[in-house]
């Protein structure tokens, strides 16, 4: 780094102006990153509050997660879960994100989505039963009309594929050992809005969160999956109606708005 002297003044008096002019530029970084700062907070409370003239909501792209792709929750002490919409998304979860430390879940009927509770070994039973009732819903006992269904964990070294090539078909497994029952789980959630993401909960692990200003039961009815998502998309001012319908189980659904009976 090159330096310049004033040969007319002094050691002392060359290190004083050099000092003194550090602390400028040091004053002038701080206040910039200051500026920034605040543009920032104002450009992000900009974009929630403005509302166009039609009175629909902007939606802001952001990055979505991995597990966006699956049906998905956090936990109510934010262990991710994680659920396949589709047989061959069964066999993704299986293969790639069902861990040794993992939880499987199932419910207990021909025809239900592979769930996995990520680091569920550690998970107390309270955030197991949140997990077993995500798994319940998004089963075809919502589109039979049951009310409860009984759902099973299994540890990962329970859960394998035939060796025999051919045995099971995709999506399918077999299971061994022991099964950690949770019985007559209640096929109910809750769809609502956080930091601008959609959520759609278990009911059990929504009910132990602080409440959102706006959110929207769900449980089974007469409605068709997409009508149901319209209607939701409409109380929650969410726009985008397929992601809605990727987080929802089969058809048939009653709506409920919060404040309604």
């Amino acid at each position: 780094m090159r330096t310049k002297i004033d040969f007319t003044k002094s050691a002392q008096q060359n290190a004083d102006a050099y000092f003194s002019r550090a602390k400028k530029l040091k004053q002038k970084k701080e206040g910039a990153e200051k500026a920034i700062t605040e543009l920032r907070k104002r450009l992000e409370k900009a974009k929630k509050d403005f509302v166009p003239k039609d009175g629909r909501r902007i939606i802001v792209k952001r990055d979505k997660g991995w597990y966006e792709k699956f049906r998905w929750f956090f936990t109510s002490d934010g262990h991710l879960v994680i659920g396949g919409r589709d047989a061959h998304q069964n066999e993704l979860l299986n293969a790639r994100h069902f861990e040794d430390n993992d939880l499987f879940f199932h419910a207990d009927i021909f025809g239900a989505q592979v769930t996995i509770l990520k680091a569920g070994m550690s998970a107390e039973k309270g955030v197991r039963e949140e997990a077993a009732q995500f798994a319940a819903c998004h089963s075809s006992a919502w589109k039979e009309g049951q009310r409860t269904v009984d759902v099973y964990a299994m540890r990962r070294d329970q859960v394998s594929k035939s060796q025999a090539k051919g045995t099971l078909g995709t999506g399918s497994f077999l299971l061994s050992g022991e099964r950690e029952w949770y019985r007559d789980m209640v096929l109910a959630l809750v769809a609502f809005i956080k930091d601008g993401t959609l959520n759609v909960v278990p009911e059990i692990m929504f009910e132990k969160l602080e409440k959102p200003e706006m959110y929207v039961r769900i449980s089974q009815g007469n409605d068709r999956k997409s009508d149901a998502a319209k209607k939701i998309g409409k109380i929650l001012q969410y726009e985008n109606i397929d992601e809605i319908m990727q987080l929802l189980p089969t058809d048939g659904f009653r709506t409920r708005p919060h404040g309604a009976d």
